[in-house]
């Protein structure tokens, strides 16, 4: 009979975007009540793209932080065919920065700024890959001529193995994985590559974005994919493999951004991303593994000590109810509803 408590430490959230301004106050207590630490995307606009504009940010997180929380926001540089690789190495040797992000130009929210010719940030990936600076990559190729749907396959064979032969050392992180085709490349790789998986990759297919009527919530880059993909995703997660660890993705866009004719990609799920998990994890025989996933193999491919504090799960006896949107002065924010029922909720925080 399943535990009616479960203790692990303190996980991290390996991707995360938490926005700036109103949306970052809505959002960041979610993620300073149940991590210690999350890599902090840097789409902004305009996008963090110097060791300066993440000091910035960072100060505009802290300030945003609840009294006494002890979160963590990890810093990224948003990669351009103009970041100074000597700006990038000083930011990094100096604690700033933790690592730089990926975005082919067009890809996703607020990426118009990114990498259209990958040689052209060549001089900056061999000083990250000199210096042990990890690449976190959002995994998709922009061409009209590919499918959305093969995206991601699309952009393993035509730039990420070609990268890899030209780096073999470079520390990468392929974020937001969606496909049976990330996963066994992942599985294919050396101590050097490593995935973040979402909670809503593992638990819903493209089904709930198309299935009955079009559902703008269940949108986001990448896009759901078939049932095949789900499985394999979940499979790795459970598996204790130290290369896949948790990264929500969770992104926010108020709901008037997303039921429009021209609605926003973004999943806004880090308010019950753990009890999502944890529901994942049971479902498949796999709580064993669920502290790996969400707590230690994201900090040892970081190379970062492990959280010292602990988080308590909480099995109820009836399923949970989707927690409530958020209410905005310019809106709401509608919490992600995983479409299962759910039985864990976080019970306590256990700081050092």
């Amino acid at each position: 009979m399943t535990a009616k408590t479960l203790t692990i430490t303190l996980p991290d959230d390996w991707h995360v975007h938490l926005r700036s301004g109103a949306l970052l106050n809505a959002v960041l207590p979610f993620s300073a009540r149940h991590f210690g630490r999350a890599i902090v995307m840097p789409n902004l606009q305009p996008p963090v793209v110097k060791t300066a504009d993440a000091l910035v940010y960072r100060q505009e997180i802290a300030a945003a932080l609840p009294a006494n929380s002890h979160f963590q926001p990890l810093m990224t540089l948003y990669l351009t065919e103009q970041t100074d690789p000597e700006d990038v190495k000083q930011g990094f040797l100096s604690g700033v920065v933790t690592a730089v992000k990926l975005y082919p130009a067009g890809a996703t929210t607020n990426s118009a700024a990114g990498v259209k010719n990958i040689e052209a940030v060549y001089p900056v990936l061999e000083v990250m890959e000199a210096i042990g600076m990890p690449l976190l990559v959002h995994g998709e190729v922009v061409d009209p001529e590919v499918d959305i749907f093969d995206r991601e396959a699309v952009f393993i064979e035509k730039k990420l193995q070609p990268l890899r032969v030209r780096f073999p050392k470079l520390k990468v992180v392929f974020e937001h994985l969606t496909t049976k085709d990330g996963v066994d490349y992942v599985k294919s790789c050396a101590q050097y590559t490593a995935a973040t998986l979402t909670p809503h990759h593992l638990v819903i297919n493209r089904n709930a974005m198309l299935v009955g009527g079009i559902k703008p919530h269940y949108y986001c880059l990448p896009v759901a994919k078939r049932e095949i993909h789900r499985l394999a995703l979940v499979e790795a997660a459970t598996s204790g493999d130290a290369r896949f660890f948790l990264g929500t993705d969770s992104a926010p866009h108020l709901d008037q951004a997303k039921l429009s004719a021209c609605g926003c990609a973004g999943i806004f799920n880090v308010a019950n991303t753990l009890s999502i998990v944890t529901q994942v994890f049971e479902n498949n025989n796999a709580l064993n593994q669920l502290e790996r996933f969400t707590s230690y193999n994201g900090a040892r491919f970081y190379g970062l000590p492990i959280n010292q504090g602990q988080l308590v799960l909480e099995r109820h006896n009836e399923p949970l109810p989707v927690p409530e949107a958020l209410s905005l002065s310019q809106g709401s924010l509608t919490v992600f509803d995983p479409l299962m029922p759910v039985y864990w909720a976080v019970k306590q925080v256990i700081t050092p």
